[in-house]
């Protein structure tokens, strides 16, 4: 949630290449597909983050910490 106790509006991010850091200290890359008020993520064609090492492992997004666009986002919505 941010500050104002609003959900994050992730509609800008929608068919984004993004990476998400969640709990538990890790790492995916994925394109945003969906998500929910609760912040659940739905990310396609999704790579986990290891080191060198890159896992494919399909939807996530639970326990989210932080999201980072890998490319350009609008910012009038």
């Amino acid at each position: 949630m941010s500050r104002s106790g609003q959900p994050p509006d992730l509609k800008k991010y929608m068919d984004k290449k993004l990476q998400i850091k969640l709990n538990a200290n890790r790492a995916v890359v994925g394109t945003l597909r969906g998500f929910d008020q609760f912040m659940n993520l739905v990310l396609d064609n999704t790579l986990e983050l290891n080191g060198n090492e890159r896992n494919d492992i399909g939807m996530v997004g639970n326990s989210v910490v932080m999201i980072e666009a890998l490319e350009p986002v609008s910012r009038a919505q």
